[in-house]
């Protein structure tokens, strides 16, 4: 196949090139050109900006390929103009979304018929944490209403695996490798769920060469936080309940990937990857995703808001008042 990937030089994007080429397929990717690129020479390069309509796709005009894969949408201006321009260049488009474009993040578990976020306005152009899956709601009826069943939408959980600068997961295969006593996030019986971004890329494969079409929730194994340290192998977790550790403002930011079990948005660590597994989808073992991250990040130099020293600051606040 010949495939084309708009955006493909990060995280995500990275390992989606990287298995079309180890399944034999030719790659080109749509970049700025902003990003670092570490793509083996084989990946045609083409430069352009969605941000400028179909004026900024001229690399695209008069070229083929069999399928697309967008990474790189985000804002409905963008995936209009990629999904528009290319509709008789391309037999399918997949388009990857996000888990975050459901309604009701509460519920257990989270499927793909469930209700949706309303759709952001098609002139809404600014991504943050409130538009971001509205905006990713208008993107995905944008490539339905173009490709009818020529498209697959693809709704990943949180990604993790080597190459994921975001720092969500990495922060946890790091503090454990470190040792000593660690702060544990609730009392271990609340879940966490992310998908391996290397099981991911590789159902995307699957989608665009077997020309599936349909939505698919992008999960991995559900597991108790509990039993995801002892994965991490975290030899001495310190449990501290939700309301303590907001008691010393530590949040979202500071303990990434936790949500309490049933809070409002406690679903998403509960989404259900049934129809994926029946078309294809396979899971890597949670403890090979944690080596394989661990591997990378220690020379990747990431940074993280929960410092050693705040954390052995509310580990020793904790003890005093228990």
């Amino acid at each position: 196949m010949n495939v084309l990937v708009l955006g493909g030089t990060q995280f995500v994007g990275r390992h989606i090139v990287e298995a079309f080429l180890a399944a034999g397929h030719k790659v080109s990717i749509l970049t700025r050109g902003k990003s670092a690129d570490e793509l083996p020479a084989q990946v045609e390069r083409l430069q352009g900006d969605r941000n400028q309509g179909p004026q900024g796709l001229l690399a695209l005009t008069d070229r083929q390929w069999d399928a697309c894969v967008d990474v790189s949408g985000y804002t409905p201006g963008q995936v209009r103009a990629s999904a528009e321009l290319l509709r008789d260049r391309i037999s399918q488009y997949v388009f990857i979304s996000t888990v975050s474009v459901y309604a009701e993040p509460g519920r257990h578990p989270v499927r793909e018929d469930d209700p949706l976020m309303p759709p952001a306005a098609e002139d809404v152009t600014e991504v943050t944490g409130e538009t971001y899956g509205p905006l990713k709601v208008a993107c995905e009826r944008i490539v339905q209403d173009v490709y009818a069943e020529n498209c697959a939408i693809l709704r990943p959980q949180i990604v993790a695996g080597p190459y994921d600068h975001t720092a969500r997961y990495p922060y946890w295969v790091d503090r454990a490798s470190r040792g000593g006593e660690m702060l544990a996030p609730g009392d271990g019986s609340d879940h966490v769920q992310v998908i391996d971004a290397r099981d991911q890329a590789r159902f995307t494969v699957k989608v665009a060469e077997e020309k599936i079409s349909g939505v698919f929730n992008l999960a991995g194994p559900r597991l108790s936080w509990s039993d995801f340290l002892e994965v991490l192998g975290a030899a001495q977790p310190h449990w501290v309940s939700y309301e303590t550790l907001q008691s010393h403002g530590l949040g979202h930011r500071d303990l990434p990937l936790y949500l309490p079990e049933h809070s409002e948005q406690g679903g998403l660590m509960d989404v259900s990857p049934e129809r994926a597994l029946a078309a294809g989808l396979i899971h890597t073992a949670p403890s090979v995703t944690a080596a394989d991250t661990r591997a990378w990040s220690q020379t990747a130099e990431l940074s993280y808001a929960l410092t050693p020293e705040r954390e052995k600051e509310v580990l020793g606040a904790v003890a005093r008042t228990s």
